[in-house]
């Protein structure tokens, strides 16, 4: 509900007036029995809807057992979830987090430790892009860069070199004796559904080939299938030497993970790094459970074939609302609507056809549904955009006034 006089909860989030008891697949109860149609899915996070009944068995069967040790001792079921993941992977080894911004954390501390190993503590820079958003700690926002975010937190971390997005001169200019590394998304989710070309990735990786810098992907929103791959950068064609994962990779349970070749972790040794809850019992019987049914043959056959159906359904939407929407953008089931109108009021106005949908940058909303979406929830979620797109049209608006 709305922040209010009355509440005890830092007031840091625009908090719609509408709340929620129970979740049922792709959609969402309220408190009021209202049912809502969720293209949101926490922020690309409940990959597998709500209370996927393989995931609830999962945790109800580890909170049984153990909750918390610690990683002092030995974690069989980590190594289990840490191997599954480098086998469907480049990587060699995994350090489990509780979020995408720890995740982010480690994979720039592997970066700069990389070259210091080496003897080369000097090269610890890292080239960002423009649009960019990589967590809310003091180092990840600047890395991302966007100065609404920094604003007010005191000096900006040292050791990250913006470029334009997608600007390949501006990032070779960029490369110095101080450079370690170049990180970014195979597609930007809060800057705007925008996407690099992948011929300007694969430029990418042959710079950092050329230079000696590490790779590093932040798959934080596009990992774990909403690209239409189990990894984003599978489709691309491009492998990172270090990628950061979290969202779904616990399908709704918080948990974050930094996946790297050894040579590119290979300065991370005991107490280099740590975390007192990541990796923990829950969490991981959570990954391991989303796994399970992620890497299922045809599992992201599906995704793929239900991202052609969701875009071309919004593309005729588009075409009959030139005054409302200007452009589908996206992969998988990480779509852009590139409005005409404030997004901000496109997202009211599905909401008031009980579709859950959440603003980008750049004037764009993201539909974010489960993987598992239905066809039939998918023709449902076209008939409420059009729906609100006629609320939204200046024709209707025209009409009302009269």
């Amino acid at each position: 509900m709305n922040n209010s006089v009355g509440s005890h909860l830092l007031p840091v989030f625009a908090r719609a007036d509408l709340a929620f008891e129970r979740g049922e697949g792709a959609w969402l109860i309220a408190t009021n029995g209202d049912r809502y149609l969720d293209f949101t899915s926490g922020v690309a996070v409940n990959a597998l809807g709500h209370a996927h009944p393989h995931l609830v068995a999962a945790l109800q069967a580890q909170a049984a057992k153990l909750w918390h040790m610690s990683n002092l001792f030995g974690s069989p079921d980590g190594e289990r979830v840490a191997a599954r993941l480098c086998a469907a992977s480049f990587a060699d080894t995994v350090f489990f987090a509780n979020s995408g911004a720890e995740a982010m954390e480690c994979a720039i501390k592997i970066t700069r430790k990389y070259h210091a190993a080496r003897g080369n503590p000097e090269r610890y820079r890292i080239i960002t892009f423009e649009g960019a958003f990589h967590g809310r700690t003091l180092a990840t926002l600047a890395a991302g860069g966007q100065e609404k975010y920094l604003d007010g937190f005191g000096p900006k971390v040292d050791g990250f070199d913006q470029v334009p997005f997608g600007d390949l001169e501006a990032t070779k200019k960029a490369i110095g004796p101080q450079t370690a590394g170049i990180l970014i998304e195979p597609l930007q989710g809060e800057g705007g559904v925008r996407e690099p070309s992948h011929a300007f990735l694969k430029a990418l990786r042959q710079l950092c080939d050329d230079h000696g810098l590490l790779l590093v992907f932040d798959e934080v929103q596009t990992g774990m299938g909403r690209t239409g791959e189990l990894f984003a950068y599978q489709r691309i064609g491009v492998t990172p030497d270090v990628m950061a994962l979290a969202k779904a990779l616990g399908g709704g349970f918080p948990i974050g993970a930094c996946l790297a070749t050894h040579e590119a972790a290979s300065g991370m040794t005991p107490g280099t790094h740590g975390s007192t809850f990541g990796g923990n019992p829950l969490a991981i019987a959570a990954a391991g459970a989303v796994l399970d049914v992620m890497l299922k043959p045809d599992f992201m056959k599906r995704v793929q074939r239900a991202s052609v159906l969701l875009k071309q359904k919004l593309a005729s939407v588009v075409d009959r609302h030139p005054g409302v929407l200007e452009q589908v953008r996206g992969e998988g089931l990480l779509i852009g609507l590139k409005a005409v109108v404030p997004a901000g009021d496109l997202v009211a106005a599905l909401r008031e056809e009980k579709l859950l949908t959440v603003g980008a940058g750049d004037n764009v909303v993201r539909l974010l549904p489960p993987l598992i979406v239905t066809d039939a929830e998918i023709d449902d979620a076209i008939n409420r955009v059009e729906q609100a797109c006629l609320r939204l049209s200046p024709k209707q608006a025209e009409r009302k006034a009269v």
